[in-house]
């Protein structure tokens, strides 16, 4: 695809864009690097202002956004509606076959998202060290924008056509770039509604992947199976996700637009997973399936948020928010709850407890997801649970084994003191969320965790993935910046190509000790192979033996990864979820031929 500033770009050393090349530039100079290494003497911040515990309190259940009351005006077009406002995509991948007459699925239901300012959002009630100030959000429904966003319900076999609009201030102080691109992670979705880093735009600016900047872009997302071509009909229905999010994936500026607020959760269920209590699994449904997103912030003297986003270490946040609040309190009833964990970052790692008032005792909880895919069986009696930048974990906790007045609390017992990496656990932790058994439920408890949740397609035989091509990704510190394969991001370049159709092992290699990168592969879900450290076989925690889609690798550690490359070519991408390596050129382009 021809573009105006092609050349340019194209023009940059090492493969990198001229938009990342202009913020790495900004970022090496005022460091200081050692050679190999290449270790920044990073500025120590001070520390955020005192907050006040459990100010605020989180509402009962999560009200789902409802389809656009009325039909999108200017109406959805196969091709990019220009005239009508629209950034210059490419038309939408196998839409009239998968819609049409005949098609597997229906008619698509139609939604709508703004990402707008909201300029006086509370992050801990009304306490004076933290103003009200703007952040960047989703507006559904309702007018005012939120973070994080409105909440997402679908269901396989029910195709959405979600505009989101542009409405962000063209010019801001602060941190954060005012274009978007808004990436579903990681719904089974054609690539040019997949929020491709290159695809940003706003009513004055296009990427360089994008034909013309735009007010708003036409997402198609399917909400079918991996598998389609393979099993027909709406796909393979072992392949079917649960808990997902969408945020912002602008290149270069991921992380402080995420920052800001630019995410939301979307949760997707079929006949198995089902949303309801009385079919399917049965798991915890309707009020009592409660998304919990946890991400860490950094705030000034002044109590407003801050970032560095030109600083290719990133900064640390030391205040913990929960759906957006800093210490909030969750009031529950008497029976068992389905909680949605998902970590949006930047770096900081959870590893979460759920503990007493006094902090002298942790209950065990039972998980049924890992990364957004149900388990094949639950995982009882479990004490904590570790979640990286997008990785996602349900968890099942039955409040009914408490009286009413208990307060208890979600706890991060995991150390950390840089972006780089974790440390160590040590109770008893910093308290993210009050829990408060208040209530008994109206009507009786029909849920349940069945000993058997999703199964597994069994992987290919020993002789099979012997006869399979491996690709081998070596994620590193380059000059100051962080690279694959010793290259840097970029938009126009594939560093791989695999056939429509097709399998094949890819390596994620760390050669260092001194970090750890959660590496996410957009579109497919992958298995693990096996695990090694510095050459060394370990074993595969049960968490991770499921299809997952945010591989941790950790310090000097090798994962393969089997992969398969179905139903929509074109182009996605790989890269780290520590947000400040994927804006400083971790990541690369994968195209589907």
């Amino acid at each position: 695809m021809a573009q105006a500033n092609e050349h340019a770009d194209r023009a940059a050393p090492k493969g990198i864009t001229r938009r990342s090349l202009l913020t790495a530039s900004a970022a090496a100079a005022p460091l200081l690097m050692v050679q190999r290494k290449a270790q920044a003497q990073v500025l120590v911040l001070p520390p955020s202002p005192p907050t006040t515990p459990w100010a605020e309190e989180l509402p009962l259940q999560d009200t789902p956004l409802a389809p656009a009351p009325f039909a999108l005006s200017p109406a959805p077009t196969l091709l990019a509606n220009a005239a009508g406002g629209e950034c210059g995509r490419v038309a939408h991948q196998r839409y009239e076959e998968l819609t049409g007459p005949g098609g597997p699925a229906g008619t698509p239901v139609q939604y709508q998202l703004t990402a707008r300012e909201n300029p006086a959002w509370r992050f801990n009630g009304d306490n004076p060290y933290y103003p009200p100030q703007p952040i960047w959000g989703f507006e559904g429904n309702t007018p005012g924008a939120t973070t994080p966003g409105p909440t997402i319900h679908a269901r396989y076999g029910t195709p959405i056509l979600c505009r989101i609009r542009n409405a962000l201030p063209a010019f801001s102080t602060g941190f954060g770039s005012p274009e978007i691109s808004t990436h579903l992670h990681n719904l089974h979705t054609p690539s040019e509604s997949d929020g491709y880093a290159g695809d940003y735009f706003s009513p004055a600016k296009k990427g360089p992947t994008l034909n013309g900047p735009g007010a708003f872009k036409d997402h198609f997302w399917p909400n079918l199976y991996a598998g389609i071509d393979e099993f027909g009909g709406i796909g393979d229905p072992r392949e079917a996700l649960g808990s997902l999010f969408y945020h912002d994936h602008t290149e270069g500026m991921t992380a402080p637009n995420v920052l800001k607020g630019l995410s939301g959760r979307y949760n997707i269920y079929d006949e198995l997973d089902s949303g309801s209590e009385q079919s399917g699994l049965r798991l915890p449904s309707g009020a009592y399936d409660y998304p919990l997103t946890f991400a860490d912030r950094r705030f000034d003297v002044d109590g407003r948020m801050t970032f560095d986003q030109l600083n290719p270490e990133g900064v640390l946040g030391d205040k913990l928010l929960v759906n957006g609040k800093i210490e909030p309190v969750l009031r529950v009833a008497r029976r068992k709850y389905r909680f949605r964990l998902l970590n949006t970052g930047p770096t900081r790692f959870f590893e979460l407890y759920l503990q007493n008032r006094a902090g002298s005792s942790v209950y065990p909880y039972t998980v049924i997801s890992h990364d957004g895919n149900l388990l094949p069986n639950p995982l009882a009696n479990q004490l904590g649970v570790r979640i990286a930048p997008a990785e996602r974990t349900d968890i099942v906790i039955d409040f009914a084994r408490f009286p009413l007045g208990t307060e208890l609390f979600i706890v991060n017992m995991l150390v950390q003191n840089t972006t780089r990496r974790p440390e160590k656990v040590v109770a008893p932790g910093t308290r993210a969320l009050k829990i408060v058994v208040d209530r008994n439920p109206p009507e009786p408890d029909m849920s349940q965790v069945p000993a058997v949740l999703r199964p597994l397609r069994p992987l290919p035989s020993d002789a099979e993935l012997a006869t399979l091509p491996v690709r081998r990704f070596k994620f590193e510190r380059s000059g100051g910046m962080w690279a694959v394969n010793g290259r840097f991001f970029n938009v126009f370049e594939p560093a791989a190509s695999p056939r429509r159709g097709s399998g094949e092992i890819w390596e994620l290699s760390n050669i260092d000790d001194g970090w750890q990168h959660p590496v996410h592969i957009h579109f497919e879900e992958g298995r693990i192979l096996s695990k090694t450290v510095a050459g060394v076989p370990v074993a595969i925690p049960p968490i991770e033996r499921g299809r997952k889609d945010v591989y941790v690798v950790g310090e000097r550690m090798t994962v393969r990864v089997f992969m398969r490359f179905r139903d929509f070519n074109g182009k996605y991408m790989m890269h780290c979820h520590n947000l400040t390596h994927e804006d400083h050129a971790m990541m690369l382009r994968w195209d589907i031929v």
